[in-house]
């Protein structure tokens, strides 16, 4: 392993290649469930690097098969299915994209934006803004999630409603695949019809098919307003006829529709009491509402009042609040971001990450809550997610008098059949936008089709026949 250690340091220089000290930043996953170790870091500078690597390392394989030698791609390492970290055989090496971060090149004509896998998202967004133009990937980890990491698990976030998920957002790749060679994808076009689609077929690969190293994306004009509001309601039944409502009242104008429980909310209340969380009271849920507007702020303002009074007739919502200015509706929008971080502060909870049709969710959720409690009485729903495309982060809490180690450790394989299992019942999705990673592996082999598995192992024996690329994750051989 020396001789490969060394060979690498000549790639990419001895202060990128990490072998000692504390390497838990990339081999600790960020919810802190599991810490790997590594053979090490390597953190190369451009796709050139990342080709030699993988190349390197694929000959090493190759001529040393019981080394189990094997690549781990990582981006902001903010995942939360164990899907870009190390196992603990320290026969991994971690390949860490965040020293590619460079903005390539922007098309204003064109509306796209090409960048290198390591850039953050928060930072591309940015980049966009400061061209008048609109990069609509949005989620709470923005500020450290890569663009890398949101391909290779195709994120969502919370403007899916409008723009689709991250594969939407993408015309072209530039990918080193597991033998070290450089696809060059990067094309900015929006029709391409010769072959296989081989960009689709990276995306959400959680790194297990090659490593995506640059990607060109799509862009938008900014609105020239968005306006947001907090509406109170007391059922998913109800939110779901608000969702109807909006559709038809807003059109495409409607880019966010977030739903919050009450119980979710109160976490961030006790934990973040800085936050003023508006229109407590009794009703079970919220909604969050965003109306982006390519008119005016005063038609924005007009279709969104207009929306609330149909709402409030039709019984649609008890009560409700808009944003007067862009610094009250981002105070809205951290209230909800805040959820997930709220919650492990309670103490450690069993997350899912489902999607069922729209108009399957009520019913889902009033069924595997009756179901919940009934495995685990005095279990607490920690509800929250995009009901506008279908996707519930339908995450399950300790019940307030058990210990919550104790929960994860006796009831976690229990609470996720109860939910899997209804989750297939209601022809739904394991994993909506979090990818499958180490977590959901067993599961997936549950729930997937065998024609589709079959399909998908096709696939990587056939990309990578070494299984050299992220082992162990996604699927197994």
């Amino acid at each position: 392993m020396q001789t490969l250690l060394d060979s690498l340091r000549a790639i990419v220089g001895s202060a990128h290649v990490l072998t000692e000290g504390d390497l838990s930043a990339w081999e600790q996953d960020w919810r802190k469930r599991e810490h790997g170790r590594s053979l090490a870091v390597v953190r190369p500078a451009s796709t050139d690097d990342v080709a030699r690597v993988v190349k390197t390392c694929a000959e090493f394989r190759a001529s040393h098969p019981e080394s189990g030698l094997s690549l781990v791609p990582q981006g902001g390492n903010t995942g939360l299915a164990v899907g870009s970290t190390p196992d603990d055989s320290g026969h991994q090496i971690v390949l860490s994209l965040q020293r590619m971060n460079a903005m390539r090149s922007l098309d204003a004509a064109n509306l796209t934006l090409t960048v290198e896998a390591g850039c953050v998202l928060q930072n591309l967004q940015q980049h966009a803004q400061a061209a008048q133009l609109l990069f609509p990937l949005s989620m709470a980890s923005e500020g450290s999630c890569t663009i890398g990491g949101n391909l290779g698990c195709n994120a969502g976030g919370t403007q899916v409603l409008r723009y689709g998920n991250t594969r939407d957002l993408c015309l072209g790749l530039e990918v080193v695949t597991a033998q070290g060679e450089i696809w060059n994808g990067l094309s900015g076009l929006r029709k391409d019809n010769t072959g296989y689609d081989l960009r689709d077929l990276f995306i959400g690969s959680e790194g297990t098919l090659g490593v995506i190293t640059a990607a060109t994306l799509k862009l938008y004009p900014l609105p020239v307003a968005r306006l947001t509001a907090w509406a109170a309601l007391p059922s998913v039944e109800h939110a779901i006829a608000l969702l109807g409502l909006a559709q038809r009242q807003l059109g495409a104008e409607l880019t966010g529709f977030e739903l919050m429980g009450a119980f979710a909310l109160s976490l961030v209340i006790k934990h973040f009491p800085q936050l003023r969380v508006p229109l407590q009271g009794e009703q079970a849920f919220f909604v969050l509402l965003e109306n982006s507007d390519h008119v005016s702020e005063a038609h924005a303002r007009t279709q969104f009042e207009h929306l609330l009074e149909l709402a409030f007739e039709q019984g649609c919502i008890s009560d409700a609040v808009v944003a007067e200015n862009l610094t009250q509706a981002k105070q809205l929008w951290h209230i909800r971001e805040s959820i997930p971080l709220a919650q492990p502060l309670e103490g450690l909870n069993i997350k899912h990450d489902i999607s069922v049709p729209i108009s399957s969710m009520a019913e889902f959720v009033a069924t595997t809550d009756a179901l919940l409690q009934q495995a685990i009485p005095g279990v607490r729903m920690v509800n929250f997610g995009h009901l506008g495309d279908g996707n519930l982060h339908y995450n399950v809490q300790a019940p307030p008098d058990m210990d919550p180690a104790l929960f994860l450790r006796e009831h976690e394989k229990r609470v996720n059949s109860v939910v899997f299992d209804s989750v297939a019942r209601f022809q739904g999705s394991i994993s909506a936008e979090h990818g499958v990673g180490g977590l959901k592996v067993a599961q997936l082999e549950h729930y997937k089709s065998p024609v589709a598995l079959d399909l998908m192992r096709a696939i990587k024996r056939a990309l990578d026949p070494h299984n050299l690329m992220n082992p162990g994750r996604v699927l197994r051989l």
